[in-house]
């Protein structure tokens, strides 16, 4: 299945997109699509609905982040063994983990705002995993039981933030707009194998990255028993999985990032694909208030 939230933020409504590639309504079955909805219980009841049954959705609305409810975004970094070359950073012996607050979540195609003081803005497609069942000290064999879904992800980062302000990366990771998660969530059996899809990402139609994660350092299910060793991943957590080469910060032969004005499309086989225009900072409305 392809679960998705549609509508304006904060009254996003629940759906799917059926097999003709028809957004379809989920709301009669269910009032959100919630961390409880991500058990495999759950989600064996939404795939015996007959998808013709739903009502269709008219136009093209926007999409939200695919789910509601995640209580923690966790991120590897360096699990590429060529991107961490061009960051000029060693290979990592285990993986290094770091968090996005969750207050950076957005819709694959909303727009993408550059804080305050920002230079060194960049980008990182990556596949997400999210957790269907609560995982703690969990064995690498039956990781992958553990998951929902998948997601794209991607892992905007500002890189004077994350790497010129102490040894703590979190700082260029989270800030607002950071986090574009979907279109949709892909459930676990309709990808199957983790660690044979292809990622790419273009910027203003160039492309910058083109990828497979057959190539991470560290697979998803052994990722899944690392991290579960140290941090209890409950359902609706996120675990981002890190991005191959091509970032900004490794062009040759000067870094490139991202301005005002520029558009961000990037994607994963079986996944869908995400649209983001970068703006500069603004205040929002909630600020106002």
């Amino acid at each position: 299945m392809k679960l998705l939230r549609y509508g304006p933020p904060g009254q996003e409504k629940p759906g799917l997109l059926d097999a003709e590639g028809v957004l379809r309504d989920l709301s009669g079955q269910l009032a959100d699509i919630t961390p409880d909805t991500l058990a495999p219980a759950a989600l064996a009841r939404l795939a015996a609905l007959d998808p013709a049954r739903l009502p269709a959705v008219k136009g093209a609305p926007r999409l939200g982040i695919p789910f509601s409810g995640t209580s923690k975004f966790i991120a590897i970094g360096l699990n590429y063994r060529d991107h961490a070359e061009e960051s000029n950073m060693a290979i990592p012996k285990e993986p290094v983990i770091f968090t996005k607050a969750i207050s950076c979540l957005g819709g694959p195609d909303d727009e993408v705002m550059l804080p305050q003081g920002a230079t060194k803005g960049d980008w990182e497609v990556e596949l997400g995993v999210v957790i269907g069942r609560t995982a703690r000290y969990v064995a690498q064999a039956q990781a992958l039981q553990y998951v929902a879904g998948y997601v794209v992800v991607n892992d905007v980062s500002e890189r004077g933030f994350q790497l010129e302000h102490g040894s703590q990366w979190d700082m260029g990771k989270g800030c607002d707009t950071f986090g574009p998660v979907g279109p949709w969530l892909v459930t676990a059996d309709e990808v199957g194998n983790p660690q044979e899809l292809d990622l790419w990402l273009d910027l203003n139609g160039k492309r910058m990255q083109t990828g497979n994660t057959r190539t991470m350092i560290f697979g998803v299910a052994e990722l899944i028993a690392y991290v579960s060793r140290f941090i209890t991943l409950m359902p609706g957590d996120i675990l981002t999985t890190g991005t191959p080469p091509g970032v900004g910060l490794g062009q040759k032969p000067a870094p490139l990032y991202l301005k005002p004005g520029d558009v961000m499309e990037l994607g994963i086989a079986k996944l869908g694909r995400q649209r983001q225009r970068v703006v500069a900072w603004h205040a929002q409305a909630e600020d106002a208030a």
